[in-house]
């Protein structure tokens, strides 16, 4: 496909009606302003309509495709909450203006926003205070584990490790690292944190555990009671990484079950746009003894019912981001959030476990589950077996990216040999579902068949397979260059 520089055509040029063409010079200093044009293509509004929706078609997203990337809930995103984020009162504001003298009436609405925001998010997990300043899901795990070794801190206590079970997110070792700790790793028992493990790990010098309930296998730890015992006892705390939140929404507040930390994903969870690097948004909620530490500055409701800015927290760990966090995400949660109300929540997990398991039953036989159990919002499949002829989990992901889907995550978590996970989602219907088994059953047979032909998959789109590595550490930037 042709770039807009080689599309381009000099004098042609689309049109503005009633508008007459400016000069540079009057709105910018003669200095400032080019001594010759600007060598940008030229083309009719036509070619450019074209020309990026041609591109647009080449994309996987869930507007167009079935998107089932197990651990990242890419699940539709409602329009009307992009419709609430761009409302004039709220895009037309500039973050510094809460701050200004005279202009905070100005910010009002925002700053309620805020407030209510975090008072919602404790009300679903049953955290005594939240920050909205983390700008993704890792940013919110660091902002977690500097709030636990602040804690620790505080108190005097000599904690220098994190420990973090085998099935946790693999963000979660890398977080900790960042906040200073030495980061322990156990392995999992039959899918699950094993007690008898984690005992064993369990020293004084242990700050947190970091857990993922239900975890990256989708199964609810079942031994958490006894966990959370345990962790307590030696006065560790307990992190969960809230990234698989959309499998217990409304049936389980963490912090009633024990949890100390939560950080959420609401660019997965409450269906705000996710993918490309953002934006994102990743909420960090505390139980009661960990408030003083959360970041500044933090909204704060007056007598008179106004809201401000409040700075006065000496024990903070301090600014996690400019200003307040992504705003424009926290918008779009907020809208989804009040839509929904606790039985729309409630409901959205429950199509979501239901539609993990549909999945999952229809697809024994056809691929190895290793766990094949009752799973929560996700599952694991293997593509192992004498059946497939060598074809491995990239085969099956690259073959299924020829049918109109993009492929599930691959090789993720670790502990599965030839991994494929899925995530379903409480927004697809059943027809879709049956649709991506039927055609991943096709996938498999033709494994069987002619082996080869799923290995060199995929063939219909505009780039099939690439050498990896090479694309990694020779990445071409231009359009001048022969890729060879």
């Amino acid at each position: 496909m042709k770039t807009l520089f080689e599309q381009s055509i000099p004098c042609r040029q689309g049109a503005c009606a009633g508008l007459t063409a400016a000069k540079a010079t009057d709105f910018l200093p003669a200095g400032l302003v080019r001594s010759s044009r600007a060598r940008l293509p030229e083309l009719g509004e036509l070619d450019v309509v074209r020309h990026f929706t041609r591109l647009s078609r080449r994309n996987f997203g869930v507007d167009g495709n079935f998107y089932p990337l197990g651990s990242c809930t890419m699940k539709y995103n409602p329009k009307f909450t992009e419709q609430v984020a761009a409302l004039p009162g709220f895009t037309r504001l500039h973050p510094l203006m809460a701050q200004l003298r005279g202009a905070g009436h100005h910010t009002q609405g925002a700053l309620e926003v805020m407030y209510h925001m975090e008072a919602l998010l404790c009300e679903i997990t049953g955290m005594a205070g939240y920050t909205l300043h983390p700008m993704a899901g890792a940013h919110g795990e660091l902002t977690g584990a500097m709030i636990i070794a602040a804690y620790h801190k505080a108190k005097g206590n000599r904690k220098t490790k994190v420990i973090c079970p085998d099935s946790a997110h693999g963000t979660n070792p890398a977080s900790a690292a960042l906040a200073g700790f030495e980061v322990v790793s156990i392995e999992s028992r039959d899918g699950m944190v094993d007690p008898e493990a984690l005992r064993a790990a369990l020293t004084d010098d242990v700050a947190a555990v970091m857990m993922t309930c239900p975890n990256t296998l989708g199964l609810f730890e079942r031994n958490l009671p006894e966990i959370v015992n345990m962790i307590h006892d030696v006065d560790a705390l307990l992190y969960y990484d809230g990234a698989n939140l959309n499998a217990v929404m409304g049936k389980m507040r963490v912090g009633d079950a024990g949890f100390d930390v939560v950080h959420l994903n609401l660019h997965k969870t409450f269906a705000t746009p996710h993918g490309g690097g953002g934006p994102g948004s990743g909420p960090v909620g505390v139980c009661d003894k960990l408030v003083p530490f959360l970041p500044v500055s933090r909204v704060k409701k007056l007598d008179d019912n106004r809201f401000v800015l409040d700075y006065d927290h000496p024990q903070s760990i301090g600014y996690m981001a400019p200003f307040y966090g992504n705003f424009g995400v926290v918008l779009k949660a907020y809208a989804y959030i009040l839509r929904l109300g606790r039985e729309g929540l409630t409901r959205a997990t429950e199509n979501a476990v239901l539609a993990a398991n549909y999945l999952r039953k229809r697809l024994e036989g056809v691929l190895d589950i290793p766990h094949d159990r009752i799973c929560m919002h996700e599952f694991v499949a293997s593509a192992v077996g004498e059946g497939l002829n060598g074809v491995r989990a990239l085969d099956i992901a690259k073959a299924l990216l020829d049918r109109g889907y993009h492929a599930p995550t691959i090789y993720f978590p670790l502990i599965v040999k030839e991994c494929l996970m899925f995530e379903p989602t409480e927004t697809e219907s059943k027809d879709t579902l049956d649709a991506f088994v039927d055609d991943l059953i096709a996938i498999v047979q033709q494994a069987g068949a002619d082996p080869e032909a799923v290995k060199a998959a995929p063939v219909t789109l505009p780039v099939t397979r690439l050498d990896e590595t090479r694309a990694a550490r020779e990445m071409v930037l231009t359009d001048d260059c022969d890729c060879g």
